[in-house]
């Protein structure tokens, strides 16, 4: 039944064609063939070296509707600002406690990893178990603080990290399939401005090569570049 329903999606548009960012967005939530809530997606292909360590991309973003995901935030924090991030919501909080934890298996069930920098000399040994899944703190991602409240309210309310992938591709939620068509498009347009601010002074020729949107069990649809600054500028 998946299957089928998969290829009446396909049959509502042209694989190899382009789309303007809002058909792209009126067609992926159309299209959406399974029963839960999917996710929305977007994927950037960049005109990047991801080995020059001067055209790496990464950083957060405030998305202005969330991601509909409850996002589960662990937090690396000892006294006053462990509490302060319990009190801001987070889901797992310790020190050099947890640390051991987690080097001796514990399981990586969590999203977004937060450390103070008092702390990082000992989540730094994590890094192997970390680094492999995007969970080690990284001060470009505002996941190393000293005000971990405010952080890990900003994750719970729909701040994502991004980050180039070793092609220079950046995959980003954008939203849940029940979102209204207007939500996912003023997402889609936060994101896209963040990686266009986002350009390494370095990077040559065209940046944003391909844009693709797709949900969680439906198909891809290919979204013209050359239309995301008129996103941007106005995404209703």
């Amino acid at each position: 039944m998946a299957g089928k329903r998969y290829a009446n999606a396909e049959s509502k548009f042209n694989k190899a064609d382009m789309y303007s960012p809002h058909e792209a967005v009126e067609l992926v939530k159309s299209m959406a063939p399974a029963k839960f809530d999917e996710s929305v997606d977007a994927a950037f292909q960049l005109g990047i070296d991801p080995k020059k360590a001067d055209q790496n991309v990464r950083g957060t973003v405030s998305l202005p509707h969330g991601t509909g995901k409850d996002v589960k935030v662990l937090v690396f924090a000892e006294s006053d600002q462990a509490r302060d991030a319990e009190a801001a919501g987070a889901d797992v909080v310790g020190g050099k406690e947890l640390v051991e934890e987690i080097a001796g298996g514990r399981a990586l069930d969590w999203d977004i990893t937060i450390a103070t920098p008092d702390l990082m000399a000992e989540v730094g040994k994590l890094g192997r178990v970390l680094g492999p899944r995007s969970l080690m703190p990284n001060p470009k991602a505002g996941t190393v603080t000293a005000e971990v409240g405010k952080a890990v309210e900003a994750f719970k309310a729909g701040r994502v990290e991004y980050r180039n992938d070793r092609y220079g591709n950046v995959h980003v939620a954008i939203g849940k399939a029940s979102f209204e068509l207007s939500q996912l498009r003023e997402n889609l347009a936060a994101i896209s401005a963040e990686i266009v601010r986002s350009r390494p002074p370095s990077a040559k020729g065209r940046y944003i090569r391909k844009l693709g949107l797709s949900s969680t069990m439906g198909p891809g649809v290919k979204v013209d570049p050359s239309q995301i600054d008129a996103l941007i500028t106005d995404p209703s």
